[in-house]
């Protein structure tokens, strides 16, 4: 699939990598390919970020993305599904913080990639194999930066949700991308 992938997607994703490998994550996250693209300054998804206005809010961005690693990166849905059956999820981070320190419940259970470069996520897969239906759902080639920003909105977790708090909705971005000639983004949104 990345032979598929544009310099723009291939620079997001060595660019996830890099993110990744500084903070010494174990896997490549959404997180990372979103900050990635946030990084991008040419290119389509550069273009409709710039436009949503996320490249001048990214430390909200990153804010949100915090907040969600806080959490053990459980989505607003995840949260909400769990207040439904009584449990307050902020209650139960607190506790976890107090017991066990600041952030116990990080994604990556704390672990630290050791040598080599980080793998990815089952998420971070869920976005690229997302990232080539969206492009082939579009009649297009290749996936660009922009099929990547597209399956970061479509695919159900923290991320999408950071986006959504910011106005970058799957039609909002498709918007920005394509003109009202992406209108019909509902009907050839991958799912």
């Amino acid at each position: 699939m990345f032979e598929r992938f544009t310099k723009d997607a291939r620079a997001t994703v060595t660019g996830a990598v890099e993110h990744a490998g500084r903070t010494g994550a174990a896997t490549v996250t959404g997180e990372h390919l979103l900050l990635a693209l946030l990084d991008q300054e040419g290119g389509r998804a550069a273009f409709a970020l710039t436009a949503l206005g996320l490249v001048d809010r990214r430390e909200s961005v990153e804010a949100a993305l915090a907040e969600a690693r806080r959490r053990g990166g459980m989505s607003r849905a995840d949260a909400d599904a769990l207040a439904d059956i009584g449990i307050d999820l902020t209650a139960v981070v607190s506790r976890i913080e107090e017991a066990h320190g600041e952030g116990a419940l990080r994604g990556d259970g704390g672990r630290k990639c050791r040598a080599g470069r980080p793998s990815f996520s089952r998420e971070a897969k869920k976005v690229l194999e997302k990232s080539l239906r969206v492009a082939l759902g579009r009649g297009d080639r290749s996936i660009g930066g922009e099929h990547l920003l597209l399956a970061l909105t479509a695919t159900p977790g923290p991320v999408a949700d950071a986006l959504a708090d910011h106005a970058a909705t799957y039609a909002s971005v498709e918007r920005a991308l394509y003109g009202n000639g992406g209108a019909d983004g509902q009907e050839r949104k991958a799912g």
